[in-house]
C-alpha cells in the first residue's frame, strides 16, 4: 500500500441469496459504525457456493458502495461450505519454521482434496508438555474458490485484502461483542438461506466447526408447496406466523387450515435443522478430550428470525438460545443510524461484522 495507512476495510459476507456489508472505524475504545448496507442477489446467482453469474455479483457490489457512498475500496470477504475444510491435528511438537516446511506433507493425510489445488493455512492452538505433542488447527481451501471470491470484488473496482472462513469470522464477531469468559462453552450459529455454519467456542477458542447444507430456503419451500404462496409470501410468513390465532394477512383469508398447515411446515423443517445441530453436537462431545456441555446457543444469519425457532432450539436442547447481536458493543452515531432498523439487521451482518474487525490485522 506504497505506506499508506488503512483505516478501515469492508467486511463483505457473499451469501447465496444476499450480500452484507459492514464498515467499522477503530477507536480507543472499540470500533464505531460507518456504514452497513444489505443487498438482495437474483435467484440461483450462487449455487452451493459458487457463483454462477460473476456479472450480477459485480454490479450489486458496486451498487452497495455507490449507494452507501463508501470510499473505502479495501474488502474482507470469507468462504464457506464443501471448498473450505477445517481439520483439528494433533502433531510432535516443533519449533514453527518446521512445521511451516512439514504441514504441506501433513495435510495430504487430511484434506480430499489434491493438495496442489489448495491454499493452506495453520495455527498452533495448544500444547501438551505431558506427551509433548502440540494441537494444530489446519484450513483448506480450494484455490478456484477462492479465486471466484476475489475476481468478482476485482471485477467491482475493489480490493480483496483478505480471504476467512466464515466460522471464524462469526467468532471474530462473537469475541468482540460478548467477551466470553474462559470457562464458557457457546455453540455459535449462522443459518443463512442454504447454509448453516456452527462453530463450538470455549472461551476464544474454537474446539470445533462444521458447515451443513441446510438452511432458510428448506422453510420457504415447503411453505411454497404446502400452502401454494409465492417465494415473497413464503418469506415473509417464516419470520411473521403466530399460530392459529395471529398469523400474517397474505391474502390467505381466514382458513384455519392454512395457518395449521404453516405452523406444520416450520416445525418439520425446525426439527430437520435441530437433527443436523443434534449430530453436530453428538459428534463433538465423543470426538471431545473432556466432552464439555454447551452453555449457550447464539444464533445469527437471516434465518434466525423464523417463527420461533429460537424458542424451539432452547427447549429442544434445554439450553438459552438467543439471536446474535451484531452491534452490541459497537458505537454508532444515532442520528445516522435508524437503532430499531439495526436490531432488525444485527443477525444478518455477524459474518460482516467479524471481516470488519480484522481491520486491526491490516495496520499492524
Amino acid at each position: 500500500m506504497l505506506g499508506k495507512k488503512i483505516k478501515s476495510i469492508v467486511g463483505l459476507d457473499i451469501g447465496s441469496s444476499s450480500l452484507k456489508a459492514v464498515e467499522l472505524k477503530p477507536t480507543r475504545s472499540g470500533f464505531e459504525l460507518v456504514h452497513i448496507a444489505h443487498q438482495n442477489l437474483q435467484p440461483d446467482t450462487i449455487v452451493d457456493g459458487h457463483i454462477i453469474d460473476l456479472n450480477h455479483v459485480s454490479d450489486c457490489i458496486n451498487r452497495i458502495w455507490v449507494e452507501n457512498h463508501i470510499k473505502t475500496n479495501q474488502v474482507a470477504t470469507s468462504l464457506s461450505g464443501h471448498a473450505v475444510i477445517v481439520k483439528k491435528v494433533t502433531l510432535p511438537a516443533m519449533p514453527e519454521e518446521e512445521l511451516d516446511e512439514q504441514i504441506h506433507w501433513e495435510a495430504e493425510q487430511y484434506i480430499p482434496f489434491d493438495i496442489n489445488d489448495v491454499n493452506l493455512y495453520h495455527e498452533v492452538t495448544g500444547h501438551d508438555p505431558a506427551t509433548s505433542n502440540m494441537d494444530v488447527l489446519l484450513v483448506a481451501c480450494k484455490r478456484d474458490k477462492i479465486n471466484q471470491f476475489t475476481q468478482v470484488i476485482a471485477q467491482a473496482g475493489k480490493q480483496p485484502m483478505i480471504v476467512d472462513v466464515d466460522a471464524f469470522a462469526l467468532q471474530n464477531a462473537y469475541e468482540f461483542n460478548y467477551h466470553p469468559m474462559p470457562g464458557m462453552t457457546t455453540a455459535l450459529l449462522d443459518i443463512g438461506a442454504s447454509v448453516m455454519t456452527i462453530n463450538i467456542v470455549r472461551g476464544i477458542t474454537s474446539v470445533f466447526t462444521r458447515d451443513i447444507s441446510a438452511g432458510g430456503n428448506q422453510f420457504t419451500d415447503l411453505l411454497q408447496k404446502e400452502l401454494n404462496l409465492t417465494f415473497d409470501q413464503a418469506e415473509m410468513l417464516k419470520r411473521t406466523w403466530r399460530g392459529a390465532h395471529g398469523g400474517a394477512d397474505l391474502g390467505m383469508g381466514d382458513s384455519g387450515a392454512s395457518e395449521e398447515q404453516a405452523g406444520t411446515a416450520i416445525r418439520s423443517v425446525s426439527e430437520m435443522l435441530a437433527m443436523e445441530i443434534q449430530r453436530t453436537l453428538d459428534f463433538f462431545r465423543a470426538t471431545a478430550v473432556d466432552s464439555p456441555s454447551i452453555d449457550r446457543m447464539l444464533i445469527a444469519g437471516g434465518s434466525s428470525k423464523v417463527a420461533y425457532l429460537c424458542e424451539y432450539l432452547s427447549d429442544k436442547f434445554q439450553i438459552p438460545v438467543e439471536q446474535f447481536d451484531a452491534f452490541r458493543s459497537i458505537r454508532f452515531d444515532h442520528k445516522k443510524f435508524d437503532e430499531e432498523f439495526l436490531r432488525e439487521l444485527s443477525p444478518n451482518m455477524a459474518i460482516a461484522v467479524g471481516l470488519a474487525v480484522r481491520v486491526l490485522e491490516v495496520t499492524k
